[in-house]
């Protein structure tokens, strides 16, 4: 266990190295920015899924389930030929 100066009031507490971590005086947290850097770390992550072509919502149909994971098996199976064949192409000259 360590101890972390507090950025808003400036005295030291206990801090276990975890960004949830409050300050013993005044509650506020002791990492602010890291929990700013977190947060928008997992709204960036969850917009992005969102944002999928193929993204399944649980209110989706069940046809509508169907084709996005069809989309889905076309899409990676697509991808993973095209990989290969870029392999292919890095790996012959050399």
């Amino acid at each position: 266990m360590s101890q972390k100066k507090c950025p808003n009031c400036g005295k030291w507490s206990t801090w276990t190295n975890n960004y949830e971590d409050r300050c013993e005086h005044c509650g506020e947290p002791l990492a602010p920015i890291e929990l700013d850097r977190k947060a928008k770390k997992e709204e960036e992550k969850e917009k992005n899924e969102k944002e999928w072509m193929f993204y399944i919502n649980p209110e989706d149909s069940g046809l509508k389930k169907f084709f996005k994971k069809s989309g889905n098996l076309f899409y990676t199976v697509f991808m993973a030929i095209m990989t290969f064949i870029m392999w292919l192409i890095a790996a012959l000259p050399g």
